[in-house]
């Protein structure tokens, strides 16, 4: 049976991706100096104006509003006539401490409580987290993602070194690949809408966007003459940034992970310390699912774990190989029960209080090399 699916991804520069990079800088900020430290920051961003607030317990002493310039700045916003400039837009701090009712269960676990004595931590929150892996594609990510975290990724790389010229920050991509009984056959659509300078000429920007990015990222292999493109559709993309649209951060949660081909718990990732289990578990179970597929076990997987607010074990550990398993799925799921799942146990499993964050806000969080829970081992 061939079926349509299609994934999006967007560049740096979209105005919910401004956000998360905030949220994620001052998170790496904290940790750099505290490693210990609680973190839970979200950015609004709209006309001229960036709002930052949240809960952040820490040793670290940070300039918010100057890592929030500094970062507004890598990613290229300069012109408040166009979007949003690093210089001048008003930057509101409001930040307090984590809620000492939510500290206590993250501090001290219910199993510590209970006098076991073998958990130092429960997880920061209760949640739903989701992880998957497939062998469409080298990094095990399903290919429609992937192709648009290349392409969204590309188009930021041309912008910043001017290999097209007259480009801006703000940009969205997504593509529809043909699957043939679940195998990708080809690419059916692909979708790119880049901000511009108003005197960009529309003809010479889609033929540019075509030879220059399109092109050099989707195989030759996957393209035909039925492939086709709509590049800034519209015909113009002047306006854009927090200026075009606002920005907050966690709103592009399907971008982050598996643009919709597998399930997701719901909880965002950016902004969020290590000790909160919508982030460190979803890569948790990430690791797992990539690893089965990896060593050969099964040719997809997902995974589930579910946690309750200061307990430190899961509730319940969830495993679907879509019938593609090649040994027993008791076997499969005795390999993920033989890990730590204890947010303490994925922490230092998978090392994660390091200022490792900013690397993970953009072009997905998951498919990246130099990630922890992107690492093969053997189960």
């Amino acid at each position: 049976m061939k079926y349509l699916f299609t994934s999006e991804s967007v560049t740096e520069g979209h105005p919910d991706k401004l956000c998360d990079y905030i949220s994620d800088s001052v998170l790496d900020e904290c940790l750099k100096q505290d490693k210990n430290s609680r973190v839970a920051c979200e950015t609004l961003a709209s006309k001229g104006e960036v709002y930052i607030t949240g809960e952040i317990t820490s040793k670290a002493n940070i300039d918010i509003e100057q890592i929030a310039r500094n970062t507004i700045k890598e990613i290229g916003y300069d012109n408040a006539n166009l979007d949003i400039d690093y210089k001048t837009c008003k930057i509101t701090v409001n930040i307090s401490k984590q809620s000492s009712d939510i500290a206590m269960g993250v501090d001290k676990s219910l199993e510590d409580k209970e006098g076991e004595n073998a958990h130092s931590e429960g997880a920061g929150d209760q949640g739903i987290m989701f992880g998957f892996a497939c062998d469409e594609t080298d990094e095990f990510m399903p290919l429609p993602i992937s192709l648009s975290h290349r392409l969204a990724k590309k188009l930021t790389e041309v912008r910043k070194n001017e290999e097209i010229v007259g480009l801006r920050p703000d940009g969205k991509v997504q593509v529809t690949v043909e699957y043939d009984d679940g195998k990708p056959l080809r690419v059916d659509t692909v979708v790119l809408s880049t901000q511009h300078i108003d005197d960009k000429n529309i003809d010479e920007l889609r033929k540019e966007v075509k030879e220059k990015i399109i092109f050099k990222v989707i195989p030759e292999n996957l393209i035909d003459e039925n492939t086709k493109y709509y590049i800034n559709p519209t015909g113009r993309f002047v306006i854009g940034g927090p200026l075009g649209d606002s920005g907050l951060t966690g709103r592009k949660i399907i971008v982050d992970t598996y643009g919709g081909y597998a399930r997701h718990g719901g909880g965002a990732f950016s902004g969020k310390d290590p000790t909160k289990v919508d982030r460190s578990a979803s890569y948790m179970a990430r690791f797992l699912a990539k690893n089965i597929v990896a060593n050969g076990y099964a040719k997809k997987c997902e995974i589930q774990l579910s946690y309750a607010i200061g307990v430190a074990r899961p509730v319940s550990i969830f495993v679907d190989t879509f019938g593609t398993e090649t040994i027993p799925s008791t076997e499969i799921i005795g390999k993920v029960e033989k890990f730590d799942l204890t947010p303490r146990g994925i922490i230092n499993y998978l090392d994660l209080q390091r200022p490792i964050y900013r690397l993970t806000t953009n072009y997905g969080h998951f498919g990246k090399e130099n990630l922890p829970w992107e690492k093969i081992v053997e189960m």
